[in-house]
């Protein structure tokens, strides 16, 4: 997943060779029985983890007893698997048009939010009544932990990270990408393997911004805490308040902001938002 690349570095006047990490990045398909029905730019690494996550957040199942198979199959496209396939149980419905309507409705640009937020009530999303407390102490943690866990960040710089923790600080799983949104469903896809969803008791922190998509998939894991060290957008913020989730941004040092559900988090003085 790591490659070493001869670069030059200029530092205060003077260029200097050097080695450099740079992390992969190479293209997934992912298909439902002979239907290709996404290409995504992954880190390689935990595949069956993000296929499998990918499903359970676009709705196409909803839950891991649903997938008869998983597995990862030669593209002779490509060099090595890059490839997952998925078949799914006899009794599994798998419409592949809902499915491409779902992507333009979460992932056009053109289309408003009030036309995204219908999407999301479409698929029956459970509302988020999970009454656990975090404390904020512990919060402000969880950053230090995460990063100090992200051992291809550490080399690369170049790596989204999720990390799935306990009510406790527990890190229960990390899983790193160049894409936040792949990170966040291999986090799922682990938890779908372990028997875990809903994760009504876990919290999930992300790096970079907590944005609509991945308020979302944290909602359709049941989710109740989302954190992320950078802002969320207004949708993200306005999707948590619909469906009861706790949503924190500018996790950093000793502060942070609470856009939605500040009742699940323990009383101090506190920046919020709601």
């Amino acid at each position: 997943m790591v490659s070493v690349a001869g670069v030059n570095e200029w530092r205060e006047g003077e260029l200097n060779p050097q080695d450099d990490y740079l992390v992969a990045e190479e293209p997934l398909e992912i298909r439902v029985g002979d239907v290709p029905i996404s290409v995504t730019m992954r880190t390689p690494g935990h595949d069956l983890e993000l296929a499998a996550g990918f499903l359970f957040t676009e709705g196409l199942i909803t839950g891991r007893t649903q997938i008869a198979s998983i597995r990862n199959e030669p593209d002779a496209r490509q060099n090595g698997a890059n490839r997952v396939r998925v078949d799914l149980a006899p009794d599994v419905v798998f419409d592949s048009e809902a499915l491409r309507r779902n992507f333009y409705t979460t992932s056009s640009c053109g289309v408003c939010g009030k036309a995204s937020i219908d999407a999301v009530r479409a698929r029956c999303i459970t509302p988020i009544t999970s009454r656990s407390a975090v404390d904020p102490e512990l919060l402000c943690r969880l950053p230090d932990q995460l990063r100090a866990a992200q051992q291809l960040f550490s080399r690369t710089g170049a790596l989204h990270a999720a990390g799935l923790f306990s009510f406790a600080g527990e890190l229960l799983v990390l899983r790193e990408d160049v894409g936040r949104h792949n990170a966040v469903d291999k986090v799922i896809g682990w938890a779908l393997a372990h028997d875990l969803v809903p994760l009504s008791n876990s919290l999930l922190l992300v790096s970079g911004r907590g944005g609509f998509e991945i308020v979302q998939k944290a909602l359709l894991a049941g989710v109740p805490v989302l954190a992320s060290v950078s802002a969320p957008t207004d949708l993200a913020v306005n999707l948590a308040r619909e469906f009861g989730m706790t949503l924190i941004g500018f996790l950093r040092g000793r502060r942070f902001v609470i856009y939605s559900g500040v009742g699940r988090i323990a009383s101090g003085t506190l920046d919020v938002i709601e």
